[in-house]
């Protein structure tokens, strides 16, 4: 991603992913009770996979744009 406007989306779509991810980490894993995802390791799983694809998001986003040789 080369544009700045790009760069801030994947930044924040990796954020809210993270975000998303550890919430249902967490009602998987039982310690976020009230939900019908508390106690699943369902949940666990697909809230595994969101986080470590928002930390993935996160760096491409973050990651600074080599400059061209001339």
């Amino acid at each position: 991603m080369t544009s700045r406007i790009g760069r801030i989306v994947l930044i924040v779509v990796g954020a809210v992913a993270l975000v998303v991810g550890g919430v249902w980490i967490g009602q998987g894993a039982n310690l976020i009770p009230g939900s019908f995802m508390t106690g699943s390791r369902t949940w666990l799983t697909v809230g595994l996979i969101v986080a470590a694809a928002g930390v993935v998001l996160i760096w491409l986003g973050a990651r600074r744009r080599r400059r061209p040789r001339r």
